[in-house]
């Protein structure tokens, strides 16, 4: 089984590229502070470094 992430927006999307807030959405995070869970896929991993100075990842053990 592998990990999984939860991750949480942290900063606004606001005045962001159009294909950062795009990530944003297909991440599952539609507002501030909404926290969504994930498998730690290399599609998903790959899409958070893509948004990493918008949200805090955290391990779920």
């Amino acid at each position: 089984m592998m990990a999984k992430v939860t991750i949480t927006q942290v900063k606004s999307g606001i005045n962001r590229p159009k294909r950062q807030k795009a990530t944003l959405i297909a991440l599952g995070i539609k507002k501030m502070h909404q926290a969504v869970e994930h498998e730690a896929t290399p599609q998903i991993l790959g899409m958070i470094t893509k948004v990493k100075h918008l949200v805090d990842v955290k391990e779920v053990k």
